[in-house]
């Protein structure tokens, strides 16, 4: 199937800016399941400069910088993927979730020893014995481990509630815990952090969800998270929706946390206060072209 993503981002500053330095994660990457078929990124007023690369994880990056004043900044990133579906998962047939913990601690393969770095913290996600007691429930001795975590995924959907109000980027992933309360972002990380606790390789996912009235964080940028199982490779969780992503799930970028994935970051000189504005549609396509930009 063909999506077509379009997240714009809008800054509306009090006062004119004189030179900002932007970074982005916007472009969908190559995985697997999904191909890029075509990309564009629409930034109004037009950069001075503007660079291209990949980060350490493989993520496409785009750099620029604004040396003009303005008072507004617009960035639209429109993308068309071709994504399909995974085959159905025999979660049972997955090895015992105590035998990939001991894989990922003698790291003797280039497999293990690459997943090894989602096992420890990062700077969003710490690792304690309250994590680990909520994944317990989950992880019970000799579980296979993809059973385990469907059913923690499941878990987290059934426990923890949905309300955009209740945390900021920076919430601590202990006060999710404490709550019970966030959005995609608190829950991906907090499934993160349950496994890494049980000394299990987690990764952070940033991307898009298709559109529609059962989706929920389909209106942003959304988040969920992948665990990594020897001789199979990485599998996604998206706990928020209670589904592992398929058809219906855009990767943009994956990392240890949300800070190495951020969609949009930088600095900027003057502004004095701003509002920002995110909004987020992703499509069935039927043509591999985009419309005339406006």
């Amino acid at each position: 199937m063909l999506l077509r993503a379009t997240h714009t981002t809008t800054y509306l500053y009090s006062e004119p800016v004189s030179i900002c330095h932007t970074e982005v994660h916007l472009a969908p990457r190559h995985s697997g399941r999904q191909r890029l078929v075509e990309h564009e990124l629409l930034i109004r007023p037009q950069p001075a400069q503007l660079h291209e690369r990949l980060d350490y994880f493989g993520n496409p990056v785009t750099f620029f910088c604004l040396s003009e004043p303005h008072e507004t900044l617009t960035i639209t990133a429109r993308s068309i993927v071709e994504v399909a579906a995974d085959a159905p998962l025999l979660a049972g047939i997955s090895p015992p979730w105590q035998e990939v913990c001991d894989q990922l601690r003698r790291r003797d393969n280039a497999d293990t020893l690459a997943a090894a770095e989602f096992t420890f913290e990062s700077p969003l996600i710490q690792i304690g014995p309250e994590f680990a007691a909520f994944a317990a429930k989950s992880f019970t001795p000799g579980r296979p481990l993809l059973e385990a975590a469907l059913d923690l995924s499941h878990r987290i959907f059934t426990t923890f509630t949905y309300d955009q109000r209740a945390t900021t980027v920076t919430t601590p992933v202990r006060e999710v815990l404490k709550t019970k309360q966030g959005v995609c972002q608190d829950f991906a990380h907090f499934f993160i952090a349950c496994l890494r606790s049980l000394g299990l390789a987690a990764r952070y996912v940033s991307g898009y969800l298709r559109s529609g009235p059962n989706s929920i964080g389909a209106e942003a940028s959304h988040a969920w998270a992948a665990i990594f199982c020897p001789g199979c490779g990485w599998f996604d969780f998206d706990p928020t929706n209670d589904v592992m992503p398929a058809g219906n799930h855009v990767t943009v970028a994956w990392g240890r946390d949300y800070s190495d994935v951020t969609p949009v970051k930088g600095v900027a000189l003057g502004g004095g206060e701003q509002v920002i504005t995110v909004a987020v549609e992703v499509v069935p396509e039927s043509a591999n072209t985009f419309p005339a930009a406006g």
